[in-house]
């Protein structure tokens, strides 16, 4: 921690929480001062030079949200940290766009808590008696829905807030089908540009020869088929956002005239000398390495740093297994809600089943197969063997050495039927010997199940 005396401030309406969180934080050097209500941290505030407040989001008589606009405007020097069971992906945008220095899940603050606030302390330090501008607080319009609460996503919420009031480019990196589009659209919907346009456009799904004219537009007679003058995406987002898909995929001869779109906001229709300039802010994405494709001269050097101003790397789907039953039960709702269906759930092994699978496919295959199992299920709680699962190529690599070793240990005589009771066997096992459930796993009537194990 520092090494002059720095001040935290606890404030939670949780008393246990402050008596650990102060013995957590307790160092040399450091005074905690701590609180059970969001008044009396302002006056707290108010009166005494606080280093780092942090706060609960879920406070009396006003809520951590304000607390944290309220501290901005009496104290911009002191860094907030905001803590929650489960904050939204508002809630992190926002307050990030207000000025929290951070926003933390209150399970994780035993690993996470103490790293986070030497950190803050130190910047601080840092940067004690400089003189800040203030940042007024934004209402933003919450209209998109990320899903996810884990450590990984919750950093690209931060970085959305932060950067969604600027007009600097965004390049958001990640696989495919992970939501690149949803975070591209968050960056609009809490940015200034919001009531404005945003448009999407993805760039290796059109033909070169029309990819020029989809985005600058074209006069009449410019080409065939060019019947009438037609306005591009660029001008059509004037004052707004464009999101540039697959931004990978676009010709080297159309990369030209996007660099100097980026380089001066001016470009010219297909046909026309007229010069035309348009207020669209770029949001690109890719599920290319950009930098290996500039290596390979298939992507111009200078196009990819203009792109590349602010990187939003998106997690894959199996690196934030914790974000998967959220999301499962966010698509389950989605789904029957949509095709007016009764209620279904997810079982506890079902859940267990889709933590494990490796994704391939991101989010956009959950929301498949979970569109899959909706459609198939024979009642309203899905398990394991509801969910048309895809094997990844090192799951199969894996069942195969599982079922050399069983081929290695079978018997010469009625091997099959060994084979058969050892696996019957193992289903029971997992299922604390639940007939009906080990039967369904494996797929099989409960007929054929005892057929299967002469034990069952």
């Amino acid at each position: 921690m520092a090494t002059q005396e720095q001040t935290i401030l606890l404030v939670d309406q949780d008393h246990d929480f402050l008596d650990w969180a102060t013995k957590h934080l307790t160092a040399d050097g450091v005074r905690i001062l701590r609180c059970d209500n969001s008044d009396n941290a302002v006056k707290v505030v108010a009166k005494t030079e606080i280093d780092v407040v942090i706060a609960d989001l879920q406070l009396q008589p006003f809520d951590g949200m304000e607390l944290l606009g309220k501290i901005r405007l009496t104290s911009p020097e002191t860094l907030v940290i905001l803590t929650a069971g489960f904050p939204s992906t508002g809630q992190v945008i926002e307050a990030t766009q207000q000025g929290a220095h951070d926003v933390m899940r209150k399970e994780a603050l035993p690993f996470e808590l103490r790293p986070v606030v030497e950190n803050a302390l130190q910047v601080a330090e840092d940067r004690r008696g400089a003189e800040h501008r203030e940042s007024e607080p934004q209402a933003t319009d919450a209209r998109v829905k990320i899903i996810g609460v884990s450590r990984a996503l919750q950093d690209v919420f931060k970085i959305v807030g932060r950067v969604a009031r600027s007009d600097a480019p965004v390049l958001v990196t990640g696989e495919s089908g992970s939501g690149k589009e949803l975070v591209a659209t968050a960056v609009h919907e809490y940015s200034p540009r919001r009531q404005r346009e945003f448009l999407a456009i993805n760039c290796g799904a059109i033909p070169e020869n029309l990819l020029e004219s989809e985005l600058f537009g074209h006069e009449k007679g410019a080409f065939t088929g060019a019947i009438a003058k037609r306005e591009g995406r660029f001008e059509q987002a004037d004052g707004g956002t464009l999101f540039l898909d697959e931004i990978g995929e676009m010709p080297l001869s159309v990369q030209v005239k996007l660099l100097r779109v980026l380089q001066d906001g001016t470009f010219s229709r297909v046909g026309s000398n007229e010069t035309i300039k348009a207020d669209a802010r770029i949001v690109a994405a890719t599920n290319k390495n950009l930098a290996e494709e500039v290596s390979a001269g298939r992507f111009r050097e200078d196009l990819y740093y203009r792109l590349n101003v602010v990187e939003v790397k998106l997690p894959a789907l199996r690196e934030r297994p914790e974000d998967i039953p959220l999301l499962a039960e966010f698509f389950l709702q989605k789904i029957t809600r949509k095709n007016g269906m009764a209620r279904i759930r997810l079982s506890s092994e079902a859940i267990s089943s889709l933590q494990a699978h490796h994704w391939p496919g991101n989010v956009r295959e959950l929301e498949n197969t979970i569109a899959r199992a909706c459609a198939l299920a024979s009642s309203n709680v899905l398990l394991p063997a509801d969910l048309p699962l895809a094997v990844a190529p090192e799951q199969i690599n894996g069942l195969n050495k599982a079922i050399d070793s069983l081929l290695d240990r079978m018997p010469s005589q009625g091997g099959y039927k060994w084979l058969q009771e050892m696996i019957a066997s193992r289903a029971l096992e997992r299922n604390d010997g639940d007939f009906k459930k080990a039967s369904k796993i494996l797929g099989l009537t409960q007929a054929s199940f005892r057929e299967w194990n002469s034990q069952a």
